[in-house]
């Protein structure tokens, strides 16, 4: 569809099992979330006419279209097949940078949807319910972990968080939430900062120009703050 943002949102697929093979630490693994932050880096830059950011949290990313881009004529197929595939790719050849200690006994795999949003403020809606998300699965996750590290077992856990309000399971836990990593409560954002436009160099008469350096930040994206501060990403 023209003229709408385009979400390509990827996804790890049996990413529990992966997790578990790969030993990654419970409930979170800031080397396992820096690697997706690095890939979608990566794609960013390498789509970087297109994508104007990102949001990811544990094994998800969404990567955010403008308007009035015509990758791939606005083909979603091949729009997620690139990204999904440059994204794969990225990870595996990253890995060792990440886990030095640890083989890659699999590789892993990711699939992808395309999803057109008509509007800024419905684009605002679906990343603020994503970080929504994040902040709610983190609570839970953190409570299960702890659990689980006291001696129930998994599903011991699972009852035990049924119906209950999490952060109340918080406080008797003696989880100190505010003092986490802010990339676990948050998520991670990753976008252009903002620079001039400026010819950095002429090479058989054509100009190159600075794209701006790709940065990832884990901050509030539901509040106002963030987008008035960076009005250049979903300026239309």
């Amino acid at each position: 569809m023209p003229s709408t943002w385009i979400v390509v949102r990827i996804d790890g697929c049996h990413f529990h099992r992966f997790s578990e093979v790969h030993e990654f630490v419970k409930p979170n693994d800031d080397r396992a979330l820096n690697l997706m932050n690095l890939c979608a880096v990566a794609v960013l830059e390498k789509f970087w006419e297109d994508i104007v950011f990102a949001y990811g949290v544990s094994d998800e990313y969404s990567f955010i279209i403008k308007k009035t881009c015509n990758l791939y004529q606005r083909r979603a197929n091949k729009m997620v097949s690139a990204i999904v595939s440059f994204f794969t790719s990225t990870y595996v050849m990253r890995w060792n940078e990440f886990f030095p200690q640890s083989e890659l006994k699999y590789p892993p795999s990711f699939d992808g949807r395309a999803v057109c949003y008509p509007s800024t403020e419905i684009l605002r809606d679906y990343l603020s319910w994503r970080q929504v998300d994040c902040h709610i699965n983190n609570q839970y996750n953190s409570c299960f972990w702890k659990l689980v590290a006291s001696g129930k077992s998994k599903r011991e856990a699972q009852n035990s968080l049924k119906g209950g309000q999490l952060q109340k399971k918080i406080e008797e836990l003696a989880i100190d939430y505010n003092k986490l990593p802010v990339m676990f409560q948050q998520g991670s954002s990753v976008y252009r900062d903002k620079v001039d436009t400026v010819p950095t160099h002429e090479e058989n008469g054509n100009s190159f120009e600075s794209k701006g350096k790709v940065i990832v930040e884990h901050v509030d994206i539901i509040g106002p703050t963030f987008w008035l501060e960076h009005l250049n990403i979903l300026d239309e």
